[in-house]
């Protein structure tokens, strides 16, 4: 997963398997408030509360706007070849039938400035669903105004609110920013796993094998 943008309490249970994505991962337990809301905490930055700044869940009329921000995001990582996502794909996984995933958009007035991108783990050790944080982008223009840690704000409040036991995305070593910002919300870094991923032709040799009863 990619996160971009300006962006506690000790891990007290093991991850069996790393969730999709690149990089270190990051793990948030025990967020806090239980109540979902785009309303900022006193906290935040006054520039969010004066901006009308808001989030809500994003419809398939985002689908647009929501790839433009996935490449966007693909440039600042120097990712843009990777991007093989299309307006009919999103479409068809976050809107049609059986949604493979979740998504925010966040405004400062009529404007968006960013998105979040999430869908649903599940952990045997903690027995519990979790949240895994698939991308968070600002735009350019929009950040060091809080708008990213609003979007975190609200996603610790879903989980708390759907009874999830993490929260969890992965982030580029080299993204320090990122990093320090995530240690500053109580972020704990997994380092003792690693991402394995199949994809493309080791995917497709993998589905072919026989198994034991063929």
């Amino acid at each position: 997963m990619r996160l971009a943008g300006n962006h506690g309490e000790p891990n007290r249970a093991r991850k069996k398997l790393a969730p999709p994505g690149g990089g270190a991962i990051l793990e948030i337990l025990q967020p806090r408030s239980r109540l979902i809301s785009a309303r900022q905490p006193a906290s935040m930055s006054a520039k969010v509360m004066r901006s009308n700044f808001s989030i809500r869940e994003a419809t398939e009329a985002d689908v647009p706007l929501i790839l433009h921000f996935v490449r966007e995001l693909a440039a600042y990582e120097k990712l843009s070849h990777e991007v093989a996502a299309t307006e009919d794909l999103l479409r068809q996984n976050l809107f049609s039938g059986r949604r493979s995933a979740e998504a925010l958009m966040a405004y400062e007035g009529l404007d968006p400035v960013g998105f979040a991108l999430f869908f649903h783990s599940f952990s045997t050790f903690v027995g519990k669903p979790g949240i895994y944080l698939e991308d968070l982008y600002i735009s350019p223009k929009y950040r060091g105004r809080g708008y990213g840690k609003a979007l975190m704000v609200h996603l610790a409040r879903l989980a708390k609110a759907r009874d999830c036991g993490r929260f969890e995305w992965s982030v580029l070593d080299w993204n320090a920013p990122s990093l320090d910002f995530y240690r500053s919300l109580g972020a704990v870094a997994m380092s003792d796993w690693t991402v394995q991923r199949l994809t493309g032709e080791a995917l497709d040799a993998l589905a072919a094998c026989g198994l034991p009863n063929e």
